[in-house]
C-alpha cells in the first residue's frame, strides 16, 4: 500500500444526488488523502426496489452538475451504459484494468449497505481488489455495526474502515417526497441540481 494513487469510488442511484453525498465524498477524500473520487451512477442496483427509479440520463446529468466545481471529483457512465443490474465487482474490475492495476481503490458506501456485504456478488474477489470505507449516518447503531464487523473474517476486517460522518440527515427519499408535496429543497441539493429537477419536472 502507498505506492499507487489512491482513488475513491462512490456508487449509488443518486436519485437525486444531494449535499449528504457530496459531504461524504469530500470527507473521505480529505481523511484518506485520496487523489480523486469517481462517482458511479448505477443503472439497476441489485439491492434496491426498481420501481420508479428516475431515467439514468437525468441522474447522470444531476451528478455531473453537482460535482462540476470540485476538481477532485469526476464521474463515469460505465454502469449506466450497460442498462443492466449493476454489480460493484464489474465496476471495480473495469477501473483496475483502466489503471493497469496500479491504483488503490476505496469503495465508499453507507454503513447500512455494509451490513449486507456478505450477499454482494464475488465479495472475496472484491475485497482483494479494493478497500471499503463505510460511513455512518445519523441514526446508525455504531455498537451493532462494530459487533457485525468483528464477526467478519479477519481478511474482511482488514479491508474495511469505518468513518463516523458529520450529522447530515438528508436522503434522496426525503427530497423526492418534499418535491412531490410542493415543499422547498433549497440547501438539501446544490443550486444546479435544484434547477435541473424543476426544469425537467422530476419527482412531481
Amino acid at each position: 500500500m502507498g505506492k499507487w494513487p489512491k482513488i475513491g469510488v462512490m456508487g449509488g442511484t443518486f436519485d437525486p444526488i444531494h449535499l449528504g453525498h457530496l459531504v461524504l465524498a469530500e470527507s473521505v477524500r480529505e481523511s484518506l488523502e485520496l487523489q480523486e473520487v469517481i462517482f458511479v451512477p448505477t443503472a439497476l442496483p441489485p439491492h434496491k426496489e426498481l420501481i420508479n427509479i428516475t431515467n439514468s440520463k437525468h441522474r447522470y446529468e444531476m451528478v455531473k452538475n453537482a460535482i462540476a466545481t470540485n476538481p477532485f471529483f469526476s464521474i463515469t457512465d460505465f454502469e449506466i451504459q450497460h442498462e443492466d443490474i449493476s454489480y460493484t465487482i464489474d465496476t471495480i474490475k473495469h477501473l483496475m484494468e483502466k489503471n493497469n492495476y496500479e491504483v488503490d481503490l476505496f469503495f465508499i458506501t453507507g454503513a447500512d449497505a455494509l451490513m449486507q456485504i456478505l450477499t454482494w456478488r464475488d465479495i472475496e474477489e472484491l475485497l482483494v481488489l479494493c478497500n471499503f470505507v463505510a460511513a455512518t449516518r445519523p441514526g446508525t447503531n455504531i455498537s451493532e455495526l462494530k459487533t457485525f464487523m468483528s464477526s467478519l473474517p479477519m481478511c474482511f476486517q482488514e479491508k474495511i474502515q469505518l468513518l463516523v460522518m458529520p450529522a447530515l440527515d438528508i436522503s434522496s427519499t426525503l427530497i423526492r417526497q418534499r418535491i412531490n408535496k410542493g415543499k422547498s429543497i433549497k440547501y438539501l441539493v446544490t443550486a444546479e441540481v435544484e434547477e435541473y429537477i424543476y426544469e425537467h419536472e422530476l419527482y412531481q
